[in-house]
């Protein structure tokens, strides 16, 4: 029997999972002040659902079988298909929508740093309708998620799938040929010039043709240069040209809320999925963390039709919350979380006066990232000191036979070895004050 979880897949043990928790709460936080609510959807979905949405390569991926009732399913690649069925499924919603979806994916791809088989997607999702404010807010959110997690030096780098297509037809490249071409284009940071033009033309162009196109990634300058500098490359096609005044817009209106945002717009980027029609945009760190984007999205208007009877406007954004703690550990950037800050000793004999004890300090001082311990076992103290020190307790409350026999505890601040003897009654209020680094009248 082997012991070891599945290649691509992998355990959390509390140190990780306390991080992680604590990331996704910090991400919560970001989403529900703008607004959104959570929803569920389940793992697993029929297999039609999630067929012809990813294109050939995003469905050779997916986990798919047949249950023990016959039926063709498969577990779910990511939370935007998913999200397109619930709406179809509800047509009492009311629009606009706004809603956000955490929980885990699967994609049997090849695991590599920072690319795990199961993972958890942070989803944020705006529906009904079209507008370029809604293509700015799911910008300024991705912006502020990063905030919240505390990370410098991303770029939240932005384009238009319409300026693509308009390209791509000004410059003669035949529909069939379109999604290759854009999913080429896409690797312009990942290889040289003359890779890339060869990676194009190997879809169907002339290297003349192949050799224009890649020149979108030759722009340089300002977003509003670079703007400018593609309006003359395709000057005279109005899908391309549209594409380009939506993104002024929402450049203008993402930049009146944060100045400083690192958005920036960037004509190659095309986004692999088949399913994006408008904006679309990927944020990266800064290439020493070794890995990709770790937050991408865009507009889908076309998606939700495909299930329901009415075209449903759509635009999202996606967080690879374990790539990016895979990142941030690589980085030498792994974060410890103290869940436990009080610990009750137990004492022979005690034991329930101490289950009280630890009872009473828990309900005034207790919660998350302010757990209160009692040891669970009547052990030498100098055994329960040493798993408080390694455990980074801050307070310890260590209840005395004689000195319970008065109504008295004695309490020790762990940082300064401090420690005095008080009033049981009064003991959640000396906990709170040793917490909050406020030394009382006894210890001064």
């Amino acid at each position: 029997m082997k012991v070891q979880p599945l290649k691509g897949f992998r355990d959390y043990g509390p140190e990780e999972m306390l991080v992680r928790e604590q990331m996704i709460d910090r991400v919560r936080g970001v989403f529900e002040s703008f607004g959104y609510a959570p929803i569920h959807t389940p793992a697993l979905e029929y297999s039609d659902v999630l067929l012809g949405k990813y294109g050939d390569e995003g469905e050779k991926l997916l986990y798919r079988f047949d249950d023990n009732g016959g039926r063709d399913v498969a577990l779910r690649y990511d939370l935007t298909v998913p999200l397109a069925r619930f709406v179809a499924s509800n047509p009492n919603l009311r629009f606009p929508f706004r809603r956000y979806h955490i929980a885990p994916v699967w994609r049997a791809e090849r695991p590599q740093k920072g690319r795990f088989r199961e993972f958890y997607q942070c989803d944020v999702d705006l529906l009904g309708v079209d507008t370029a404010a809604a293509d700015a807010e799911c910008i300024l959110i991705d912006f502020m998620v990063m905030n919240a997690l505390g990370l410098d030096g991303f770029r939240i780098e932005v384009n238009h799938r319409g300026f693509l297509d308009g390209l791509l037809e000004h410059f003669g490249v035949p529909k069939t040929g379109q999604i290759g071409v854009m999913r080429a284009l896409d690797k312009v940071d990942k290889v040289s010039r003359e890779e890339l033009v060869k990676l194009v033309a190997a879809e169907g162009v002339s290297e003349e043709t192949a050799d224009s196109l890649v020149s979108v990634g030759d722009v340089v300058g300002s977003n509003q240069e670079r703007l400018d500098a593609c309006r003359r490359l395709v000057e005279g096609n109005a899908k391309a040209e549209e594409a380009l005044d939506r993104l002024e817009y929402v450049f203008a209106a993402v930049f009146e809320a944060e100045e400083s945002a690192p958005v920036f717009f960037t004509p190659a980027i095309a986004r692999g999925l088949d399913y994006y029609t408008g904006v679309v945009y990927e944020t990266f760190l800064p290439k020493s963390y070794g890995v990709g984007s770790v937050m991408s999205g865009g507009r889908y208007d076309g998606l939700i039709g495909m299930f329901a009877n009415a075209q449903v406007s759509a635009v999202g954004i996606s967080l690879g919350i374990d790539r990016l703690l895979s990142a941030l550990e690589a980085h030498g950037e792994k974060q410890e979380i103290r869940l436990s800050r009080v610990m009750v000793c137990a004492m022979p004999e005690l034991e329930a006066a101490c289950f009280g004890i630890a009872q009473l300090v828990r309900k005034f001082v207790g919660g998350r990232g302010r757990g209160v311990e009692l040891y669970p076992k009547a052990v030498r103290l100098k055994k329960q000191l040493d798993y408080a020190n390694k455990k980074g307790i801050e307070v310890l409350v260590i209840p005395g036979p004689d000195e319970l026999a008065q109504g008295m505890v004695m309490v020790k601040n762990m940082a300064t070895g401090a420690q005095e003897t008080v009033p049981v009654m009064h003991l959640p209020e000396v906990v709170q004050r040793m917490l909050s680094g406020v030394a009382t009248e006894e210890s001064r």
